[in-house]
């Protein structure tokens, strides 16, 4: 392990420095986020260190990481985090560590819960008799059936573990200062608190999140390996620090994947295209333009939901933790903290052991807290937002232009000068990777149609993801969440199929009526977006 976390880390601050310039990043600018070396000692040095990281990793993967509980290794490149699920999976958008879906892909007829591949099998997809699914490994497949993939991706526990934002690294240290200060006695589980100290400052990388999207770089190679072996995806980042170094970490592990895998890779460092965030700025990964959704009355929707809820399930957990710290006086929102505390000290640890604070509460609680985050999703970026999924009109806008290989239709927050330009957006390639954040994801799955036949959501009595249709936070918008676009050809198919998969489980696409693996013809995928077509609500953005 300490191996692994020197090489990498090495690896990392060799590649990138600590500020970055939002342009296109280029290999051979010394100035820029990537830099080349030019001395043969160095290259040298620098590949065994890359070896390093491969031999170590594979020990990591393979060597039992101590968790708190006692428990096995929980945390692979296939299938993410599964450390004692029935927790961990309900951490909701903001902290749950990526963990992929295991269901079976035949089961797409029904909803889309079920809509999901089974990470023992390998990640390729094969066309025969007009059936898609999983390759198994008794299976060998001399043509790839997919000719084009399109991933997006949020960033890992990097993202929020720089550390928390800072405004909840205030909030959280007052709640335990307040905690200390007035609290008579700390009565069974709750005596580690008494000596507990608060150190999760603002701005600190981890390491479990940066191995979370190495891994994520070696799982897209792996996927897509028939593809990958010979091509390099062309990579794009919105413009947030956390957001670029996560793009940086994802090229590591797929590179490293492709040394294993014995493929040259001269073209390493990757160019990185990264686009700057702030007010005015036309940026398809990142939502600010749309002045009424970011101020208005929208702005709104999703607080109010989550307090409703706060009300209800909260208060009985804030009389419980009040009773088993007398004293403590905690609010409602402060209970929500003490509930935020188990996922973040969770991913500081560089195993991502579970934290203390996780058993504080109830399995049930967990899935409360979860719809809390799910509520401020869907109410605040998706269908239960109106001008939500208008946020994500920009991306879906370039997603059509990929898949067919067509100029980017202006509009929404599409830039023109970045669209029309080959080397910021070329079109023709096979391969994909964007990183963007977990809310202008949720708005993108809302603008292509997905999750469009969930009911909306009360805020009074929690639906699960099954009866949501498979909406949840924790399943779309996770730490390290991505989703897959994919165009393919099959046999007995005259015209190229689409498939999208978000953490592994295959959307139905029943907007352009998709079969029962979740398949729509490219024609009817891009005649379904007629919502996209026409720039959503962005009408509305400026009244």
């Amino acid at each position: 392990m300490h191996v692994l976390t020197t090489s990498l880390h090495r690896f990392r601050e060799f590649f990138t420095s600590k500020k970055h310039k939002y342009a296109l990043l280029t290999p051979g600018n010394e100035n820029r986020h990537f830099r080349r070396h030019s001395h043969r000692a160095r290259s040298s040095v620098m590949l065994a260190m890359l070896l390093a990281i491969l031999v170590a990793a594979s020990v990591v993967t393979a060597w039992p990481w101590p968790h708190a509980s006692g428990h096995p290794p929980c945390n692979t490149v296939e299938a993410g985090y599964q450390c004692r699920p029935h927790l961990s999976h309900y951490w909701g958008e903001l902290y749950s560590p990526n963990a992929l879906g295991q269901i079976d892909a035949d089961d797409i007829t029904k909803v889309n819960i079920r809509h999901t591949l089974k990470s023992s099998l390998k990640y390729q997809t094969y066309c025969r008799s007009n059936v898609i699914s999983p390759l198994p490994r008794s299976y060998l497949v001399t043509e790839p059936a997919t000719q084009h993939v399109s991933l997006i991706e949020r960033p890992s526990t990097l993202a929020y573990l720089m550390f928390c934002p800072a405004s909840k690294t205030d909030a959280y240290n007052a709640t335990i200062s307040k905690i200390h200060a007035n609290a008579q006695s700390y009565t069974a589980e709750f005596a580690f608190i008494e000596d507990y100290e608060y150190n999760l400052g603002a701005d600190q990388l981890t390491l479990f999140g940066e191995q979370q999207m190495v891994d994520s770089g070696i799982k897209f190679y792996n996927r897509y390996e028939s593809l990958a072996r010979k091509l390099v995806p062309f990579f794009r980042s919105s413009g947030e620090e956390r957001v670029v170094q996560s793009a940086a970490n994802f090229t590591q592990g797929f590179h490293a994947a492709k040394l294993a895998g014995r493929c040259k890779d001269p073209a390493y460092p990757y160019p990185l295209v990264v686009i700057p965030e702030g007010n005015g700025i036309n940026n398809t990964l990142n939502h600010v333009l749309c002045t009424d959704f970011e101020d208005g009355p929208a702005d709104k929707i999703a607080d109010d939901a989550q307090a409703t809820w706060a009300d209800i399930f909260a208060k009985p957990i804030q009389a419980r933790l009040n009773e088993g710290m007398p004293g403590a006086n905690l609010s409602v929102i402060g209970t929500i903290y003490m509930m935020d505390l188990c996922p973040f000290e969770t991913v500081a640890n560089p195993t991502g052991a579970i934290s203390q604070f996780c058993d504080l509460f109830t399995e049930q609680e967990w899935h409360q807290y979860n719809y809390y985050e799910t509520l401020d999703k869907y109410y605040g970026y998706s269908h239960g937002n109106p001008l939500g999924p208008t946020q994500g009109v920009g991306f879906a806008k370039e997603l059509i232009a990929r898949l067919t290989n067509t100029p980017v239709r202006e509009g929404a927050s599409t830039n023109r000068t970045l669209d029309e330009n080959n080397t910021t957006f070329p079109l023709g390639r096979q391969l994909y990777a964007d990183f963007s954040h977990d809310n202008d994801m949720t708005a993108i799955f809302s603008a292509l149609g997905l999750y469009n036949t969930t009911v909306a959501l009360p805020n009074t009595t929690i639906v699960e993801a099954p009866q949501a249709d498979g909406y949840s936070a924790a399943w779309t918008a996770s730490f390290a969440a991505r989703a897959y676009f994919e165009k393919m050809t099959c046999h007995g198919h005259d015209e190229e199929l689409v498939r999208i998969l978000v953490n592994d489980r295959v959307q139905p696409l029943t907007q352009c009526g998709g079969d029962h693996l979740g398949r729509c013809t490219l024609s009817a995928f891009i005649d379904s977006l007629d919502f996209v077509k026409m720039d959503g609500h962005w009408d509305q953005c400026f009244i």
